[in-house]
């Protein structure tokens, strides 16, 4: 008796792609992760492009400072220029400062991708800056946010260290001057500033290991932390998700916009090569830090006109409003009030921009999750409070140019100075206050709009004789959008547990009462009701 043996089936036969991909997604799980991630909505607003701008540029610097690692030398050590520079052939200077000019003209596109890498770090910065001011006009940094804002401002100071120790290792003219500045506000810290500046030079000013050492920050220290922060920062962004501006049925769980994928990883892609263009039209077209022209390093020739990159000029200005005469000797140490001074009050403002969130959520007692972005005018105190530190920014940056602003404008030098130490305490104050009434006022005219509708210019006679203008009701997006925002109390002084009323109680409430003093309530439902009536 035979029996029939059954054979299993012929495999179906798939491509190379499908099989990997299915060998891969065995062992990963990765196609749930992307299915998932692909699901999201990305909200289109304009400016969600600010942080992309910062990450794409970003990618530039990543890959053009690969390039130039493979042709620049961290050394110190003193060398005989003889490369294609005519002007500067037989001039002693570092290696640092040769090898920065065979990348400049003697390797093929050396200048070229250089000049990328320096604009595209500047774009870096800039775009970080403008990202976080539009979270914090929007009050995007809210609960359950507080965090991701504390590690967007670290990646802003790191980014603006890694722009610094990047600009400061050709050791040319200009580059010398910053660490020499550099160099004199460690050694006007008390005590421990002459050890950390032997430290950071290896010996006396210049020495022989800055360049080495800040090029170790610059490629790998640096660099390592920023990726890690980005990945942070980014991560956090899809398990909150984004932020949105009020809309009808707008919240947290019905996201409006595309989806990452396909539709949004597509724009972003495009738009990533948008930033690589523009910045290789901008770097083939517009020369920055021409090191040749400076020269090597030497204390002699520094002349007025010498700038710093842009982002660190907040601090040389800094520097420069200080009157003189500010130092005095104390136990056998020079104790220079005109160094520590700058130094304190700018870590005191790094540190309030870096710990805002959680003052303002101390202040207002607001424990709410909010993913709904503020508009500006509705927030006026918070409006008017950036305003003030966005102008007592721009002062100490326009004091690092105060040598060029007299001599284009043929100011005396003494009358820039004292103009811009008087704008450096007026100039915040006036700055709040205007930017406040503004926003009140703004918020007056959208009540006025919300009630009445816009003005539509026809006139229309009444059978009594009175003329009167037609307004034109807004849309039911338009209304939301002007509504559509909370109005907050001051905090009620309560006494505690142990029925006392503390002196933080009491601080806290005063400056409760000052954030919401002089707010406009939105309109109620019974105000619509009443006007759509009106209308009608």
């Amino acid at each position: 008796m035979s029996t029939a043996t059954t054979r299993p089936p012929a495999p179906t036969r798939r491509s190379f792609t499908a099989a990997a991909s299915e060998y891969v997604n065995d062992r990963t799980g990765i196609a749930v992760a992307v299915k998932g991630l692909g699901r999201k909505a990305f909200p289109d607003h304009w400016s969600f492009l600010l942080g992309e701008v910062a990450l794409f540029s970003f990618i530039v610097i990543l890959v053009t400072g690969t390039f130039l690692t493979f042709f620049f030398q961290a050394s110190m050590a003193e060398v005989e220029y003889d490369g294609s520079y005519v002007p500067l052939k037989g001039v002693e200077m570092s290696v640092a400062m040769a090898s920065t000019l065979d990348i400049s003209f003697d390797i093929r596109g050396g200048l070229f991708v250089r000049q990328m890498h320096h604009w595209a770090a500047l774009l870096f910065v800039a775009a970080i800056g403008l990202h976080m001011l539009r979270i914090f006009f929007t009050g995007a940094f809210r609960k359950p946010r507080e965090i991701n804002w504390v590690f967007g401002f670290i990646l802003f100071i790191l980014a603006m260290g890694e722009g610094f120790t990047g600009y400061s290792l050709p050791d040319d003219l200009l580059s010398g001057n910053g660490l020499r500045i550099i160099d004199g506000m460690v050694k006007g810290i008390p005590i421990i500033g002459t050890w950390i500046s032997f430290l950071l030079f290896g010996g006396e000013f210049p020495g022989t290991a800055i360049v080495g050492r800040l090029y170790t920050l610059h490629i790998l220290l640096l660099p390592a932390i920023l990726v890690a922060l980005i990945a942070v920062h980014v991560g956090y962004v899809f398990i909150h998700k984004h932020t949105q501006f009020a809309g009808p049925g707008r919240d947290v769980t019905n996201s409006v916009g595309p989806p990452i994928l396909p539709i949004y990883a597509a724009k972003a892609g495009g738009f990533m090569f948008i930033i690589f263009g523009v910045v290789a039209v901008i770097a083939s077209l517009f020369t920055i830090n021409p090191i040749w022209n400076y020269g090597p390093y030497d204390p002699s020739p520094v002349s007025a006109g010498t700038q710093p990159d842009w982002y660190i000029g907040f601090a040389d200005g800094a520097l420069r409003l200080i009157p003189p005469g500010w130092e005095f000797v104390l136990f056998d140490r020079t104790w220079s009030f005109n160094i520590l001074v700058p130094l304190i009050g700018l870590g005191l403002f790094i540190v309030t921009v870096l710990i805002y969130p959680f003052i303002e959520a101390w202040v207002t007692g607001d424990k709410r999750e909010h993913h709904i972005a503020d508009r500006p005018r509705n927030m006026a105190t918070r409006t008017a409070i950036g305003a003030a530190g966005v102008t007592f920014y721009a002062v100490l940056w326009a004091a690092a140019s105060s040598d060029l602003i007299a001599t284009h404008f043929k100011l005396t030098m003494e009358g820039v100075i004292h103009a811009l130490q008087a704008l450096v305490f007026i100039g915040p104050i006036v700055a709040y206050f205007v930017t406040k009434r503004v926003c009140i006022a703004l918020q007056k005219k959208d009540r006025e709009i919300v009630l009445h509708g816009y003005e539509s210019g026809r006139i229309v006679k009444l059978p009594g004789g009175e003329f009167i203008e037609v307004h034109q009701p807004l849309d039911e997006y338009e209304r939301w959008r002007l509504v559509s925002y909370d109005s907050y109390e001051p905090l009620m002084l309560r006494p505690n547990a142990r029925g006392k009323i503390t002196a933080g109680e009491r601080l806290r409430a005063g400056m409760s009462r000052w954030f919401f003093e002089d707010r406009i309530a939105p309109v109620t439902k019974g105000e619509l009701e009443a006007s759509h009536s009106n209308h009608h």
